[in-house]
């Protein structure tokens, strides 16, 4: 009777065995992701292990009852596969906190975009440090350099992005933040890529790397971004960024907007700082010009620069005349920028972001 039940139980067995492979075939095929680049081992290959773990452990079940030692392997439950993070969704969640009446012009868009540039403006090509990769801004010693006075804000206002999507590194979140803000602001489309990691205190760069606004000569500004591995074109074309925007008496010591519309991106800095006649401003604080007619405009000494150069003024006409050409141009080097320090191989996802004012 034993040896009957045990031939009967078997071919039982075997129809579990067969049923739960099945199974998880067909699951297997309904599984998908939504993202392109998502990792192996995803939701239908636990759907496997599952299925299959639940098919050897009623065959065991049989063997045990009748007495027999099962032969087959022990299968370990599988972890659950870590989803891909949808950056979309954090492109979103960013563009959702960029606008408030109650903060400055209306939009936090500016001073995220200043966070992005100053996060990623220390690299150095010559020692290979310093850039976005490891968001050093976090530690007192760089958030304390006079270049970076207020972005604190802008790093306070981004941990509410961050406390919802907690496994993005501080430097995709700061530069994504600056691609966010200036998509939602009017302008082009940058590229961005992920993968930055966040790096400790030590990695910290010295003070003196970004711009010092209060020069006013062409090569103070190419000392600088040559560091950064920019030419006489991409330097004009970053500084359009002062579309966006004011100064703060309290941050730079430096005071108002660039332009009418500090909200909106465009080509108007170069506009303006052809189109107008400035004159140097009276008043307690550190050189900085204004527009004659208004006063309500204002240039810093860097700026200046651009127009008395005889190189970077051929930058700023172009510009000044095209804005189609700047904002392609403009594109292209604020993800350079964004890049810097940071190591991408040739295959890591490059992702456009679709506006959410679109």
């Amino acid at each position: 009777m034993i040896a009957s039940r045990v031939l009967l139980r078997a071919p039982l067995a075997a129809v579990a065995r067969r049923a739960a492979t099945t199974t998880s075939v067909r699951f297997a095929a309904r599984s998908y992701s939504s993202q392109a680049s998502a990792p192996s081992g995803g939701f239908g290959s636990k759907l496997v292990f599952a299925a299959l773990g639940a098919g050897a452990g009623a065959a065991g079940y049989h063997f045990y009852l009748e007495g027999e030692k099962s032969t087959l392997p022990t299968v370990a439950a599988a972890d659950k596969p870590k989803e891909p993070l949808d950056y979309q969704k954090v492109y979103n969640a960013i563009a959702a906190i960029i606008e408030d009446e109650n903060y400055d012009d209306g939009s936090y868009g500016p001073v995220f975009l200043r966070l992005a540039w100053h996060a990623s403006g220390t690299y150095d090509v010559n020692t290979k440090d310093g850039g976005s990769n490891y968001a050093t801004m976090r530690f007192k010693p760089e958030a304390g350099h006079g270049a970076n006075a207020g972005l604190g804000i802008a790093r306070e206002r981004l941990n509410r992005v961050k406390d919802q999507f907690p496994e993005i590194s501080y430097g995709d979140l700061w530069t994504l933040a600056g691609v966010a803000a200036i998509q939602e602001l009017g302008g082009p489309i940058v590229k961005w890529r992920a993968g930055r990691t966040d790096g400790e205190e030590g990695s910290c760069p010295p003070d003196g790397r970004l711009p010092d606004a209060s020069r006013a000569d062409g090569q103070h500004s190419r000392d600088v971004f040559y560091k950064m591995g920019f030419n006489d074109q991409e330097i004009v074309a970053l500084l359009g960024a002062h579309a966006l925007g004011r100064c703060h008496r309290d941050r730079s010591g430096f005071d108002g907007p660039w332009t009418a519309s500090p909200t909106v991106f465009t080509n108007d800095f170069y506009t303006e700082l052809l189109g107008r006649k400035w004159q140097e401003r009276k008043w307690s604080g550190p050189k900085q010009f204004e527009d004659k007619e208004s006063k309500s405009l204002m240039m810093l000494p860097a700026d200046m620069a651009m127009a008395k150069d005889k190189e970077f003024r051929k930058w700023v006409e172009i510009y000044a005349k095209d804005s189609e050409k700047f904002f392609e141009d403009f594109a292209k080097v604020s993800q350079k920028l964004f890049e810097l320090g940071c190591n991408f191989d040739e295959n890591t996802k490059v992702y456009q972001f679709k506006p959410t004012n679109a």
